[in-house]
């Protein structure tokens, strides 16, 4: 897996902070480590586990800390801290700066910048920031489309139709996320988030129209930047040899980057509404995510619980007893 970077001048942007000093242009600052640390060990004096590549959080607890000791301990500590020469370092709720920590930043060369946020705020901001932005990621052919809520990934055969199904979506009201091309990055071990490549974004390829701008065509409010992937819908041409799950009693996944997502298999022929079984679907996931499957409570009624895999989640609720 390839090791995914974001620059200085972003975080920068996005987290509203103030540059104190900076030794270089903050783009050409390359941050790599989604973790950050707020070094109180070390200014203490313990760097045995010191990772000079992780942002640096300087709160009210390191201040009060450093400025409990005399003159001489004061600079040693800072300037043996700034010596390892952290990526960046980030004061926060906006403390004054002395004079000798800005003097061991520029004279090590570190990045000091200062925000006006908590502490514990610009740490889950930043956290948060990094691991959509530093997050594994890999590129699959499919559309990517937001129905009531739910992110639904279409995937299947070129020419089966995942494309002018997306329309059919988009003009019952639902948004475009990517067409083709969906990045899917997984930020965390059970999210994974879609989006398009920035070139082709809002755009979509319809065979015999051509390239459409579904953002020009259909407003602001039919396409999407970014979607969490709740549902992996395959399209494939009917089979008459094949048998399709008529129940919904056994759960599929699909894998990607490490995470299962639920999965379905639709079959495509001509006079199905695609769109409409999708809408059904992408409604149903979502009562299952809440404990509720359909084919669950029938079987109860019938007096077939028994028949209920035990894998299913939610066999036993209270509907179901």
């Amino acid at each position: 897996m390839p090791q995914f970077s974001v620059k200085l001048s972003v975080l920068i942007d996005r987290l509203r902070l103030t540059p104190v000093f900076m030794p270089k242009d903050a783009s050409s600052i390359e941050v790599t480590s989604t973790e950050v640390n707020r070094p109180g060990l070390q200014l203490a004096g313990f760097y045995e586990f010191f990772d000079s590549q992780r942002i640096q959080i300087l709160g009210k607890g390191e201040f009060a800390y450093l400025e409990m000791n005399d003159a001489e301990t004061y600079r040693d500590r800072v300037y043996d801290f700034f010596s390892r020469r952290p990526i960046a370092t980030i004061v926060a709720r906006s403390l004054p700066i002395s004079p000798v920590m800005l003097g061991a930043a520029m004279e090590f060369g570190c990045p000091l910048l200062t925000t006006d946020d908590t502490t514990s705020g610009i740490v889950s901001e930043l956290i948060s920031t990094l691991n959509v932005e530093l997050a594994p990621r890999i590129t699959r052919h499919g559309v990517l489309v937001e129905v009531h809520g739910e992110g639904i990934l279409l995937m299947g055969d070129s020419g089966v139709g995942k494309s002018e199904t997306a329309m059919e979506l988009i003009k019952r009201g639902h948004r475009l996320i990517a067409d083709d091309a969906v990045e899917i990055r997984r930020v965390s071990a059970r999210t994974l988030v879609g989006s398009s490549p920035e070139n082709i974004r809002h755009f979509m390829e319809l065979r015999g129209i051509g390239i459409i701008n579904v953002r020009r065509i259909f407003g602001i409010g039919s396409v999407k930047v970014t979607q969490h992937i709740d549902m992996i819908i395959m399209l494939e041409h009917w089979d008459n040899e094949k048998k399709y799950d008529r129940m919904g009693l056994e759960g599929e996944y699909t894998e990607i980057l490490g995470n299962r997502i639920p999965s379905l298999t639709i079959p495509v022929k001509p006079g199905r509404n695609l769109a409409i079984i999708i809408e059904v679907a992408a409604m149903n996931n979502r009562q299952k995510e809440m404990g509720y499957n359909s084919a669950q409570e029938l079987l109860g009624r019938l007096g077939m619980a028994d028949d209920i895999p035990d894998s299913i989640p939610g066999k036993y609720d209270e509907w179901n007893r």
